[in-house]
């Protein structure tokens, strides 16, 4: 039976250019077991089945798969799903993933997600001269793994550009990657200002405890049928 797959743009500039594609798809439309094979067909680095609120809730439960896999947790999916439930007007305070309790909110038109860092996949982060050599790098050296490649833009303001490949995943580069974000920031040690891939922005804040609050803009494209 035919159901929607609606998508957001997560992780945009101030324009809303760039950002990373999100599937989002109502839960009760496709069983568990059929959930892998979508996301496969879709070829979004992540398609989430949400529990979809019919009313005001103060959380809501999500299932996150790439490609190739189920993740218990990811950036992208649970910035682009919180500001998706915010733009349909059903608003949560928490987003319940396989991993935890992911605490939202969002001010300015920003959209931010708190979680451990031990929360995300591993990545093997390779750094890099320049800015210039993260955009040399060719994604067909990366056929296994999840890799971070990445430099300094201003370390004075803890700015860096980076790009992501995860063919473990199904995903030969992503285009903007929140788990990433919160492993580097903890790698560092500090708040990030991060533009990765073509040009998408994302920004993290280190807690003293240890968590991490990834933002980004999203921007609603049109939905379409699967």
């Amino acid at each position: 039976m035919p159901f929607d797959v609606h998508v957001v743009r997560v992780f945009t500039d101030d324009q809303g250019r760039w950002g990373n594609p999100l599937g989002i798809v109502d839960a009760t439309a496709v069983a568990p077991s059929d959930r892998q094979s979508v996301a496969h067909e879709l070829q979004y680095s992540e398609t989430v089945f949400v529990d979809v609120p019919t009313g005001p809730v103060d959380s809501t439960a999500l299932r996150i798969h790439t490609p190739a896999v189920e993740l218990p947790f990811a950036g992208h999916p649970t910035v682009g799903t919180a500001a998706w439930l915010a733009d349909r007007g059903t608003p949560v305070e928490t987003l319940l993933v396989p991993a935890g309790e992911v605490a939202v909110r969002v001010a300015d038109g920003v959209t931010y997600v708190r979680a451990r860092p031990a929360w995300a996949p591993q990545f093997e982060f390779h750094r890099v001269s320049s800015p210039a050599d993260v955009l040399d790098v060719d994604p067909s050296d990366f056929t296994e793994g999840h890799h971070y490649v990445w430099a300094w833009v201003d370390e004075d303001r803890g700015a860096i550009r980076s790009r992501m490949f995860a063919p473990d995943m199904g995903v030969p580069e992503d285009e903007a990657t929140g788990a990433a974000a919160v492993r580097v920031t903890e790698l560092l040690g500090r708040d990030l200002g991060i533009v990765q891939g073509r040009g998408s922005v994302l920004s993290t804040t280190l807690s003293d405890d240890g968590w991490v609050e990834l933002g980004g803009r999203v921007v609603v494209d049109e939905s379409r049928t699967l």
